[in-house]
């Protein structure tokens, strides 16, 4: 499936600032913008994939959305093999086909598209495929006017993934090295970024109360930049579940939306912050944002409300 040329041309690289690859993604309403984002997925419609996909185009049609941010594990049980695998069509092209959906999807890779073919996923290749699935680079920044979205490579953290023979570490060891580079990376485009609303995309959770809990190696090492540099919400899969928790020493707010398909884990962890919002079940959320106004919504399967988020900044708040 292949974007019309001026939707296209929407997702064209621009030179960055910092070292990140910057996408320029103007929207298509100026002043404001409209924003799915959904993760853990890509089970070929099983799992409830098929239904929380037609609310999905439900739900991008009512908004009119501009782009759909995935928060990683697009591809189970172990991602793809390569660029003409049938999984990839049969996890993604043939599952979102709503017109509303039709638009580009900026992707981060999970730890099970690691356990497959990770560089394939990056590949030019895949949008000869299906031009909608953007995974332009491990990490990098979508720009779209009133927010910056940076998309983060958390999978390289994880030590427990690390020392496993099983996953595609290519051009990413040494792991010291690729880490201390993009953390700096991401630190200098935080700090340059005039955009009103700051989000950083990752697939592990930082802060969560679903089945796999906080991330040791994320609190330690990326939670004290998201915190000095002002972002406002970091969001993550991983977690098959949707919720959100308020930092207990900051503004950033920690949305999980790892609802694509397969949940209902029925197990929950602790977490020293505040648990504002939790449901162990499949779904998705959007993100409706201006200058000064920031309107969450989490959805489940039927398309039922479930939880709204709301954050007002003032008109002269330059960040």
């Amino acid at each position: 499936m292949i974007l019309p040329a001026v939707v296209a041309a929407a997702a064209l690289l621009a030179p960055a600032e910092a070292e990140l690859t910057v996408v320029e993604h103007p929207p298509k309403t100026e002043g404001s913008l409209n924003v799915l984002a959904v993760g853990d997925w890509g089970r070929r419609g099983q799992f409830n994939q098929t239904l929380v996909a037609e609310q999905m185009g439900l739900v991008g049609e009512k908004l009119g959305i501009d782009f759909v941010i995935s928060t990683g594990d697009n591809i189970y049980d172990d991602g793809i093999a390569n660029t003409s695998d049938p999984l990839f069509k049969e996890c993604f092209t043939n599952i979102y086909t709503a017109q509303s959906l039709q638009t580009p999807w900026y992707i981060v890779l999970g730890n099970h598209d690691y356990t497959g073919n990770a560089l394939a996923q990056q590949d030019p290749a895949i949008r000869e495929v299906d031009s909608r699935y953007l995974s332009i680079a491990k990490s990098f920044i979508v720009n779209s006017d009133v927010a910056d979205f940076f998309l983060v490579d958390t999978s390289p953290f994880y030590l427990k993934y690390w020392n496993s023979t099983k996953y595609d570490w290519r051009n990413v060891a040494p792991r010291d090295t690729y880490i201390e580079t993009l953390l700096k990376d991401l630190d200098d485009a935080l700090t340059v970024s005039e955009a009103p609303w700051k989000i950083v995309v990752g697939h592990h959770p930082i802060s969560s109360a679903c089945e796999h809990g906080n991330t040791t190696e994320l609190q330690q090492l990326l939670r004290p930049i998201l915190e000095a540099r002002g972002v406002d919400m970091y969001v993550n899969g991983h977690d098959h579940c949707l919720q959100h928790i308020s930092s207990s020493n900051s503004p950033v707010q920690f949305m999980t939306s790892g609802g694509g398909s397969k949940a209902w884990a029925g197990k929950f962890k602790t977490t020293s912050d505040k648990v504002e919002f939790i449901y162990d079940g499949q779904g998705f959320m959007s993100m409706q944002l201006s200058k000064t106004e920031a309107h969450l919504v989490f959805y489940d399967i039927a398309g039922n409300v479930l939880h709204t988020y709301d954050s007002t900044k003032p008109e002269d708040d330059e960040n």
